[in-house]
């Protein structure tokens, strides 16, 4: 008899536990203000469709033309000889203790770091 009772509101329970009701929409009312006229936006889609452009297509790629003043070598040269500057600065310390062996950084020479009495020279 126990079983069954028992059966019965665990049965019971996960049926009414089942139950969600949605709530209502949210509708917004906040009023939109653009800031260019629509003699503004229709002369970029006049331009855009002049160039042959479509900037609403997958295809688009506004850097497809673009060439870099720097070779890939000057690039990684600066990234190595910047990374373990950039290591120390995003570390868990964020960097205070790199800033402060480091003394006098390129950042702003008169800085004062923190752990440095102000009349130590």
């Amino acid at each position: 008899m126990n079983r069954n009772i028992a059966s019965a509101l665990v049965i019971a329970a996960a049926a009414l536990a089942g139950n969600a009701f949605a709530d209502d929409i949210t509708v917004d009312t906040t009023p939109f203000a653009g800031t260019r006229s629509r003699v503004e936006v229709q002369a970029e889609l006049a331009q855009y469709k002049a160039a042959g452009v479509n900037p609403w297509s997958t295809q688009y790629n506004p850097l497809k033309q673009f060439r870099s003043a720097r070779t890939r070598e000057q690039v990684t040269a600066e990234y190595v000889a910047n990374r373990d500057e950039v290591a120390a600065l995003t570390g868990e310390d964020s960097g205070s203790a790199y800033l402060a062996q480091a003394g006098g950084h390129s950042f702003n020479a008169g800085t004062t770091l923190a752990g440095q009495p102000r009349n130590a020279q």
